[in-house]
């Protein structure tokens, strides 16, 4: 029988906007403040983060904090295989989305041979490099660093060497490069892209579903359309960016998008996609609580993730 273990990474040097870094005990708060044990019954552990290098300029405007994001990178990986080769399955708590690449990464590492799915609920694409990205956030790169994508054919920069050797370790974490196919990746409820991103999602014909889709078709169609196209994946990892949420529902998260779903959509898509068994980890993150004042995106978020939690047996 598989339990569950959270794998909490309070990191935020991958984010323009701080506070992202408080995001997972702002969600410990609310489920204290509902009453809920579900903290005292599950398993934790935390990676260490380099969340001091705010306090350093960075060298690297195209990959701002990279070489803290690559240490966050191995750190988790290492942690995630090892609860998966321990037939755990890993929660992570994530400040902001930038250490999904090494999520990932740690599922490669576990299952080497594996066909991963990815399902990215997020607002934005997260298929930036060094060479294309608008900002140097690296919180916009963990999907191009999953599929070694470089998008050179749309540079716009010219980063440094430091940056360029970095990137590629980033690329690399794990021993397996590329980690994941255009294929075998869903995006849902993605709103807010750069040109260069939908010139690659464009290429790879990559699966997408629009907000206007999860509200005409329903949630049911939409999670068993996305299960469909991964059927030939042999696991499925799901990440869920709170940012995929509407602005309207709350301030707390560091770059909100108008036009997302409701939280009530977002837990019963979570729901209905974590009951299938090819679900290996799960991953929440980019809880702002600095900028909401009254907890309420962390409060949403918990309640999201206690109906996730409590469709896995442990």
């Amino acid at each position: 029988m598989k339990t569950l273990k959270f794998i909490e990474v309070k990191s935020e040097i991958g984010a323009g906007t701080r506070g992202a870094s408080m995001g997972v005990d702002a969600i410990k708060i609310a489920a204290l403040d509902y009453g809920s044990n579900m903290f005292k019954h599950i398993e934790s552990i935390e990676v260490k983060t380099e969340n001091q290098l705010l306090f350093e300029a960075s060298k690297t405007p195209y990959a701002k904090r990279i070489s803290g994001v690559l240490a966050i990178y191995e750190r988790l990986a290492n942690t995630v295989s090892q609860t998966l080769k321990k037939n755990q399955v890993p929660i992570v708590l994530a400040g902001d989305h930038s250490t999904a690449g090494g999520t990932i990464a740690g599922i490669k590492m576990a299952y080497p041979k594996a066909r991963l799915g990815v399902i990215w609920i997020d607002a934005h694409a997260d298929i930036h490099s060094p060479y294309t990205t608008p900002s140097g956030n690296l919180h916009g790169m963990p999907i191009a660093a999953s599929l070694n994508e470089d998008n050179t054919a749309n540079r716009v920069n010219k980063p440094d060497k430091e940056t360029i050797d970095l990137w590629n370790k980033l690329k690399k974490v794990g021993g397996i490069s590329p980690k994941i196919n255009y294929s075998d990746l869903v995006y849902i409820a993605v709103r807010d892209m750069e040109p260069e991103e939908t010139y690659l999602l464009k290429k790879h014909k990559v699966k997408l579903f629009t907000t206007n889709e999860v509200k005409r078709n329903g949630v049911e169609k939409i999670a068993r359309d996305t299960l469909a196209h991964l059927s030939n994946c042999t696991h499925i990892y799901i990440s869920f960016d709170v940012d995929s949420m509407d602005s309207s529902i709350s301030k707390g998260t560091g770059t909100p998008v108008r036009n997302g779903i409701t939280e009530k959509e977002a837990g019963s898509l979570l729901v209905r996609l974590v009951q299938n068994e090819k679900v290996c980890c799960f991953e929440i993150c980019e809880v702002n609580p600095t900028l909401d004042s009254e907890n309420l995106m962390a409060e949403n978020t918990f309640e999201i993730l206690q109906k996730v939690v409590s469709q896995f047996t442990f």
